[in-house]
């Protein structure tokens, strides 16, 4: 058992590194969420997103198209989902289900030759010199700093502007938001798009900078960590940061600690991400007073102009 084997410096930065893709994916589920939709295909969108970044990476030989091509890709499906919940009207949560199911065999699909390809590198920033003590933690790449500054960008949006609290209306009474005239379905389609990208964009980030391959389900349930994150965070930005660095931490201490020669089984440090986001559910759902007060009023509720 060695902890010095540990680097403080290191282990910061893959927790940067780890926790992006979760926090990404959060991020868009939690503008969905707050506009009254319910989707839980954030798992589908983005395995989708990690084969299609991957597939224009390659073939284009830019990462940059690559992240483009899967924020587009996983807003299109998105949409699917919202023309199926939004206009005929179908169950939220088994079509949030199914688009998973679909988004998972898809990416089967399309990913058939692309395995053991390696797709253009991706650099990082080089904003301070290489050799300095915090390199690693600061010359990190620009979809770290951009999950960052989503969330400020979507704390802002929802208290600091005008269509951020019309979104926020229509989530919590969306009859009432109609009858000032607002768009429920319009507002709630932005919505569901712009969860769609950023999921997009935490599957490319996998695919094309944490694993720079193309692997059947590489996900690995990190969808369905986000979607519990948002829960954790009571729907909050600044929470649902704090939660997916702390479930990114867990994945990298697991990593950690194996390298230490912790006497700890694999497959429970494996698991531990998973158990952690059962747990936080557990204690979540045990004070359902609390977790109806922050969750959207019209949270999974369908929503007809004839209501």
């Amino acid at each position: 058992m060695d902890f010095g084997s540990i680097n403080p410096v290191l282990l910061i930065a893959s927790l940067m590194m780890a926790s992006t893709p979760i926090l990404l994916a959060a991020m868009g589920e939690l503008v969905v969420e707050k506009s009254g939709v319910l989707n839980l295909g954030v798992e589908g969108m983005m395995i989708l997103g990690a084969i299609a970044g991957f597939i224009t990476a390659v073939e284009l030989g830019s990462p940059a198209m690559g992240f483009l091509a899967a924020a587009v890709a996983s807003a299109v499906l998105s949409l699917l989902f919202g023309f199926l919940t939004q206009v005929l009207l179908s169950n939220q949560v088994a079509t949030g289900l199914a688009l998973t199911l679909f988004g998972l065999g898809l990416s089967s699909l399309m990913g058939q030759g692309y395995t053991g390809i390696r797709p253009p590198n991706s650099p990082r920033l080089q904003i301070v010199d290489s050799d300095a003590a915090l390199a690693p933690i600061v010359n990190q790449h620009p979809m770290i700093y951009l999950s960052l500054l989503l969330v400020a960008a979507v704390w802002w949006f929802f208290h600091r502007t005008r269509s951020g609290l019309i979104l926020r209306a229509v989530g919590e009474s969306h009859e009432a938001a109609h009858a000032l005239g607002y768009s429920v379905r319009g507002t709630r389609f932005a919505a569901i798009a712009f969860g769609g990208a950023c999921a997009g964009l935490g599957g490319a980030f996998l695919s094309l900078v944490i694993v720079p391959q193309w692997t059947e389900g590489m996900t690995a349930g990190r969808g369905w960590i986000a979607l519990a994150i948002v829960v954790f965070a009571s729907w909050r930005a600044g929470r649902v940061l704090l939660g997916a660095y702390l479930f990114g931490g867990v994945t990298v201490l697991q990593l950690n600690l194996q390298a230490a020669g912790i006497a700890i089984p694999v497959e429970l440090l494996s698991m531990s991400p998973y158990l952690i986001t059962i747990l936080v559910l557990v204690i979540m759902s045990s004070d359902r007073k609390r977790t109806a007060q922050s969750a959207p009023a019209s949270l999974g509720r369908s929503f007809h102009a004839s209501n």
